[in-house]
């Protein structure tokens, strides 16, 4: 395979369809895995599988990135993970600065930390509930009373306190991860766009290779990294796991005077500086949700999480045509026809302009000598999550089929200690961490759902 094309598409925002094709690489008949995604959990477990020098092929069904992995906030962020997540992302973050010493500027990652903060007591007192899980990891996290806080924000209205960890770090999705890929490519995977997979093949009880649009290639070992599409191939393969997508939206500021170098947020908006000079926008914890069928497969095992989090959802009941979990979308297919994944190159949802204009206001109302921020452009993406809100990292129950999905909102961050673990998972070596708590029998044998930090 020859070397990727050079990075080309607009600055500022998420890729798109019409982004240039930068891996035209067509599967070969035969290969040691097969992943299925090009999202940053993929794209990391394919590039430390070549490394470990398997002969590794990528089938991304649009662009690499295309989805969810260029469309969130940036955030390289340990603050606040649920306790069995945490240990991932503290290698996670190593590894970030690793391919920041190989790539530089395409990663831009900056450790100017992340602080959550505070509108009353029992924000702090949250908080403060989360300190000895730093503290077991050796973080630098601590609370902030409102005198310190107006040293490290200065000019900030309405909040009491925060909770900051300046170990955190940002990043820039939309160029880090199609050049993490060229890495991968260096490294020997043959990454494939505009490549569908339509299906597992098996023998014997196990996987043995993978059906796509361009042809068949057999394999012993897969993954399944698809983020919000997941769930819908793991149905047309024969198991099930509880899924849902939720919209995000999100919005980038034309430049404008740094007022805070790092991440921050509260229960109403995030946001975070971006190289360009501009900052990161979004409406916090606020989401959109489309009812679908698997909303009423799921409700069940979603119940815990609905309770805790309805008050911050706006419920619409028809997903747009092609999506996941439309109404219209086949939940089968025959691997000789055209999937869902064909159809839908990339998940694209138009943003939801309401929440920015709230967010503008909200903005102001907590900056008010900078007031209303100009907005140069905005987008959504579809966020995959589980009841639990932790990935599933897992053998599937297809023997060499594995999975890593459900990142909850939480994947570009900790993306790289998932593709280490997985590729280690994969190959039959320790990946170094409890995985109990990610696998994806937890919804089928009767464990309790245990949702993690509400911070």
């Amino acid at each position: 395979m020859g070397p990727a094309k050079p990075l080309a598409m607009k600055t500022g925002g998420p890729i798109s369809l019409s982004a240039p094709v930068r891996f035209p690489a067509t599967p070969p008949a035969q290969a040691d895995v097969v992943v299925i995604g090009g999202g940053i959990a993929g794209v990391m477990t394919a590039l430390y599988l070549a490394e470990a020098g398997q002969r590794v092929v990528l089938c991304e069904k649009g662009r690499i990135a295309g989805e969810q992995s260029s469309r969130n906030w940036g955030w390289v962020r340990q603050q606040g993970r649920d306790p069995d997540e945490l240990p991932i992302m503290v290698e996670a973050l190593r590894i970030w600065q690793g391919l920041n010493q190989r790539l530089g500027d395409a990663v831009g990652l900056h450790q100017t930390g992340t602080t959550y903060l505070a509108s009353d007591e029992n924000d702090l007192s949250n908080y403060e509930a989360w300190l000895p899980h730093s503290r077991a990891h050796g973080l630098k996290t601590r609370l902030l009373g409102r005198a310190e806080l107006d040293a490290v924000m200065p000019n900030a209205a309405g909040w009491v306190g925060a909770l900051t960890t300046p170990d955190d770090a940002r990043a820039e999705p939309w160029t880090a991860v199609p050049a993490i890929a060229g890495l991968a490519a260096e490294a020997g995977v043959t990454i494939c766009e505009n490549c569908a997979v339509r299906g597992i093949e098996t023998s014997g009880g196990r996987v043995s290779g993978v059906v796509t649009e361009a042809g068949n290639v057999t394999a012993p070992l897969v993954l399944l990294a698809g983020g919000a599409w997941s769930s819908l191939f793991a149905g047309n393969a024969g198991f099930w796991f509880p899924q849902l997508s939720v919209r995000a939206t999100v919005a980038a500021t034309k430049a404008m005077p740094e007022f805070h170098a790092g991440n921050a947020a509260d229960s109403g908006f995030a946001f975070r500086r971006r190289a360009d000079g501009g900052y990161t926008l979004a409406p916090g914890i606020g989401h959109d949700f489309w009812i679908g069928p698997a909303a009423f497969r799921n409700l069940r095992s979603f119940l815990p999480q609905v309770r805790r989090d309805l008050r911050h959802t706006r419920l619409a009941p028809m997903a747009p045509k092609g999506f996941p979990d439309a109404w219209q979308t086949p939940r089968q297919w025959k691997l000789d026809d055209e999937s869902p994944f064909e159809r839908m190159r990339v998940l694209d949802p138009a943003p939801n302009l309401g929440r920015i204009e709230r967010l503008r206001g909200d903005f102001a109302a907590a900056f008010p000598k900078l007031g209303k921020p100009a907005i140069a452009r905005a987008w959504a993406g579809m966020i995959d999550v589980t009841p639990d809100q932790v990935p599933i990292l897992d053998e599937t129950p297809v023997k060499g089929f594995f999975i890593a999905t459900g990142l909850s909102g939480h994947g570009f961050g900790i993306g790289p200690g998932i593709g280490r673990v997985m590729a280690d998972l994969m190959l039959g070596r320790d990946p170094g961490h409890d995985l109990s708590r990610f696998r994806i029998a937890r919804f089928s044998d009767g464990s309790k759902i245990e949702l993690g930090p509400s911070i």
